[in-house]
């Protein structure tokens, strides 16, 4: 089978539309009130360091991806080992944000439906996505970005009338420590759930890649986050923010031009279904590979389907409403994903880093003694 690839600019919109995901539906750093933007700009600070490890790892291994870099360097059984670990992240994430996508369709548009519905429908859709592979995947990337672009800037043009400028002051007026309070809940949502790309960048063209993937795609994304989170606060205050489940879906709805332009909604809508479809699948894709890996399979797409259908069944039970849901989100997710997109990347790239120079050592005496025997 003929190895996957992708260029440099479609990685690059890939990890956008991710980091989007149901990031910009759902919003993220609310417990810092009026200054959450303050602390999703510190959270970027903090995920530059953390890309350039994801980065650095995939660069010592060009070609390869975090299962087969864990392989070659902890051997087989602790390569295995490690890799289930980042295969289940990869799955659970995906069903968390599959059950995203439910719980808003069934909020804002079929209260009558069934969470299980959407979830079934928009699962099989990345079923697909994941059978198709990463290089339909960055085409279909290509496209969407396009779409989501342009939806975020028309509507965030078209609700500057409903902004008012108090709802962001005093900045830090309840003290520097309020402002942080949201950077760890930034970081590890949306910002370190881009370590699943370890898993599948594999595809990218040459050793340096995953360095121009990571950081434009980080600085890009964490930008428009950041607006983003600055036009929902203007529009709609802390407040009314703290109070919704959707922030953006509430803030598109004060769209109201001479009674005849509003209810205009429905465009946080088509930017969940292009973004979180990206998002699922990748994670899909990651989890299937890994799992193909472990279990010594050629081809990952055999097991795509039942992976799939696991991740929807996983969806529709890990909650029993969306009180539950946000509650995991905001209050849990933050301190369990950070061990998965800090503390084990890091370790590993320590490891691998240490086990190079011991490597390399040895050859560095012998050329210092051919050298001094020739003199």
């Amino acid at each position: 089978m003929n190895k996957e690839k992708i260029s440099i600019t479609q990685g690059i919109k890939m990890t956008i539309l991710f980091l989007f995901g149901s990031t910009l539906v759902m919003g993220t750093g609310g417990e810092a009130g009026r200054d959450m933007w303050i602390s999703i700009v510190a959270a970027i600070v903090l995920a530059v360091p953390l890309l350039l490890i994801y980065s650095r790892i995939l660069s010592l291994f060009p070609g390869e991806d975090l299962f087969q870099i864990l392989e070659l360097n902890f051997g087989k059984f602790f390569g295995k080992l490690i890799s289930i670990i980042f295969i289940w992240f990869a799955f659970h994430l995906g069903a968390l944000v599959l059950r995203n996508f439910g719980e808003f369709i069934i909020t804002v548009g079929l209260p009558e439906t069934p969470a299980i519905v959407p979830v079934i429908m928009f699962g099989l859709l990345c079923i697909w996505g994941a059978k198709a592979g990463i290089e339909t995947m960055a085409k279909c990337s290509d496209y969407f970005i396009i779409f989501v672009m342009v939806l975020l800037i028309l509507f965030s043009i078209l609700v500057i009338p409903s902004m008012d400028t108090d709802n962001l002051f005093p900045i830090m007026g309840e003290g520097i420590g309020k402002a942080m309070s949201g950077v760890l809940s930034s970081l590890t949502y949306p910002f370190g759930e881009t370590v699943v790309f370890m898993m599948i960048f594999s595809a990218l063209p040459h050793k340096k890649s995953a360095y121009k993937v990571y950081i434009p795609a980080l600085l890009l994304g964490g930008f428009v986050v950041t607006s983003i989170a600055l036009r929902n606060i203007l529009v709609l205050g802390p407040a009314t923010i703290k109070a919704v489940y959707f922030p953006s879906y509430s803030a598109i709805s004060r769209v109201n031009i001479g009674n005849f332009l509003q209810r205009l909604e429905i465009a946080v809508t088509i930017v969940f279904i292009l973004s979180g479809f990206i998002k699922i699948t990748v994670c899909l894709l990651a989890a299937t590979k890994g799992v193909a890996r472990v279990l010594g399979f050629d081809d990952y797409r055999i097991l795509v389907t039942p992976i799939g259908l696991l991740m929807v069944n996983l969806a529709n039970i890990i909650y029993k409403n969306i009180v539950e849901m946000f509650d995991w989100a905001f209050e849990v997710w933050p301190y369990y994903a950070f061990p998965f997109q800090v503390i084990l990347p890091v370790l590993i790239w320590i490891f691998i880093e240490l086990k190079l120079r011991a490597k390399n050592k040895p050859k560095q005496t012998e050329t210092a003694v051919e050298d001094g025997s020739s003199a």
